[in-house]
């Protein structure tokens, strides 16, 4: 019998197949998926146009008010000291009362003497009048009588005023809060003597705050009201704050500096009258309206005029190469006039390793504002 395997079409079958299991076998295994890149981001929150000026400042509670006792006497006790919070009622100090529990013990015995006298007068009154009416006393009695009794019983009404303001008088030998707030400044300790009137302590309440500044008279036209600013303090790192003017000053003050208030829109209890602040202003707006990004945002392609920044979607998970048109660079970061608005997270960190629609993640520790702060534009 003739062998099979020397049949030629055998033989080029076996040729085929194996060249082809050795093909398969050097193919290389596809690549891997591409790793998501997390991106450094900052969101653009602040519109800035016009000339940016800084001033100093002082914080004052919007709403404060220095109170005193409202009678004379001896300090007895004084139960908050500067800095301590308060709530509305609260005792904040007390004088010796035992002078106006005395008064008030006086005018009770005082009353007591007084409605006796109306009980003998009105008796005398009743008695001449039936006299009068049997024909045997004189009208002119009568009329004595009468005024006696009525004279009598304005006694009794002017002991019971005397009676009411004596108690309202040991009323107030207790000092009060007027409202929820804390303590500015203490004037009075214990043994001290106290006019009425004193000043005992300056309070303030904690939801209303403002910071005095003044503006030169080359500016002051340029500040309006309700115009924003914003506003740091020393004390306080790593924190801005937003204001809006409420206050300016007709007249001008010292070196013809007009004086000018900014309430203080989101403030919180570490903020306290007294501490300096540092308050940015943008005055002569531009019609303009610019944003400022770090430079380091830019995909650069030749003139920065027609640079380009990536814009995260959040809805996408991706980033949109978004071209801008720019103006002027300060401080490492460069004016936008079109490109970003409000809102706009933008990368600015690795932008060169980007691609339009790439998938991206943000870091879990975004950029902090010590990294970059939107500033107003000049």
């Amino acid at each position: 019998m003739r062998n099979q395997f020397c049949n030629p079409f055998v033989h080029a079958f076996l040729g085929m197949s194996i060249l082809f299991t050795m093909t398969a076998c050097r193919e290389e295994p596809p690549p891997p998926p591409k790793p998501i890149r997390a991106i450094k981001t900052i969101t653009v929150s602040e519109q800035a146009s016009g000339k940016m000026r800084q001033f100093s400042g002082v914080v004052e509670a919007a709403d404060s008010s220095s109170i005193s006792f409202e009678v004379a006497g001896n300090v007895q006790k004084v139960h908050v000291d500067v800095g301590d919070q308060i709530t509305k009622g609260q005792v904040l100090a007390a004088l010796d009362p035992e002078p106006y529990k005395l008064t008030v013990a006086e005018i009770k015995a005082e009353l007591v003497k007084a409605r006796d006298n109306v009980t003998k007068t009105e008796a005398e009154y009743e008695r001449q009048k039936r006299i009068f009416e049997q024909g045997a006393g004189a009208q002119r009695r009568v009329e004595v009588a009468e005024f006696n009794y009525k004279a009598a019983k304005s006694g009794v009404n002017f002991q019971i005023a005397r009676l009411n303001n004596a108690k309202r008088d040991l009323d107030r030998t207790v000092l009060r809060a007027p409202f929820d707030g804390a303590i500015a400044n203490r004037y009075i300790d214990p043994f001290n003597e106290v006019a009425r009137g004193q000043k005992c302590f300056d309070t303030f309440e904690f939801t209303g705050m403002e910071v005095a500044i003044s503006i030169p008279e080359d500016a002051i036209d340029e500040i309006q009201m309700e115009q924003k600013g914003d506003i740091k303090f020393s004390v306080i790192a790593g924190r801005t704050y937003h204001g809006r003017v409420t206050e300016i000053s007709k007249v001008a003050g010292t070196a013809n500096a007009f004086p000018i208030k900014l309430t203080i829109e989101d403030p919180d209890q570490r903020i306290r009258p007294g501490i300096t602040a540092r308050v940015t202003l943008v005055l002569a707006a531009d019609e303009k309206a610019a944003y400022l990004v770090p430079l380091s945002a830019l995909a650069q392609h030749g003139d920065t005029k027609t640079a380009f920044v990536y814009i995260y979607d959040s809805q996408t998970s991706a980033v949109k190469k978004t071209q801008i048109e720019s103006g002027s660079v300060r401080d490492n970061s460069v004016v936008i006039y079109r490109g970003v608005k409000q809102g706009d997270i933008v990368a600015v960190a690795g932008v060169s390793f980007l691609e339009d629609g790439q998938k991206v993640k943000l870091m879990e520790q975004p950029a902090e504002k010590e990294d970059f702060e939107i500033k107003k534009a000049e």
